[in-house]
């Protein structure tokens, strides 16, 4: 069982508000529940979504997914992008798990192919660590097998996970994809405009 989880506890200081809560699409999508739908199309096994009081009240979207997520809070998320896996890895670490399959609410625009690609190749047992990428350009979602989950809840939060992922270097599967959307994060509301379409507010954050 792998589940998929969306870390979106962030305080989205570059983009002046909640990236969870950003319009995507016509149909009353949002980034995180765009990317919700995106793993169950994948074939995730479960979704969780880690969120906080920075999020802003993301239930309205997420009742509208064909299948609900669960919900997770981070109580921390001052303290850093690893609080927010370290709250997933509470919810998700069950026996019968295998790996936990991790994206950003930054890259919304991840298909649902990529997902299921990379989960493809970590159930093949290639790696600890799989991901997608284009030449030396690493992307989202990532899958981190259960044998880091002790590594990752043992990181210093001040450096997150990058000293895990450099500590197995060597042993990643670097999965390549054709996808933009995997290797595109949307920061402010500049990306947002080239990336999706007009800013959607009219309050001058910008």
């Amino acid at each position: 069982m792998i589940p998929g989880v969306v870390l979106a506890a962030g305080a989205s200081s570059r983009m002046g508000r909640s990236k969870a809560l950003l319009p995507i699409g016509e149909t009353g999508q949002t980034f995180l529940s765009r990317l919700v739908e995106t793993f169950w199309s994948g074939s995730v096994d479960d979704v969780v979504v880690v969120i906080s009081a920075l999020s802003g009240n993301v239930v309205p979207a997420l009742e509208r997914c064909s299948r609900p997520p669960r919900v997770v809070v981070n109580p921390h998320p001052e303290r850093g992008q690893l609080s927010s896996l370290h709250a997933a890895l509470g919810a998700v670490d069950r026996p019968g798990v295998t790996g936990m399959l991790v994206t950003l609410v930054d890259a919304p625009l991840v298909s649902p192919e990529t997902v299921r690609r990379v989960l493809e190749v970590f159930r093949a047992g290639e790696g600890p660590i799989v991901r997608p990428a284009s030449g030396r350009t690493h992307g989202h979602p990532v899958v981190f097998g259960r044998m880091l989950f002790d590594a990752l809840r043992g990181a210093d939060e001040t450096v997150g996970t990058k000293a895990v992922i450099r500590a197995h270097e060597a042993s990643i599967v670097n999965v390549a994809i054709d996808d933009p959307g995997a290797f595109t994060d949307i920061d402010t509301p500049e990306d947002y405009e080239r990336l999706i379409g007009q800013w959607p507010f009219e309050d001058g954050v910008r």
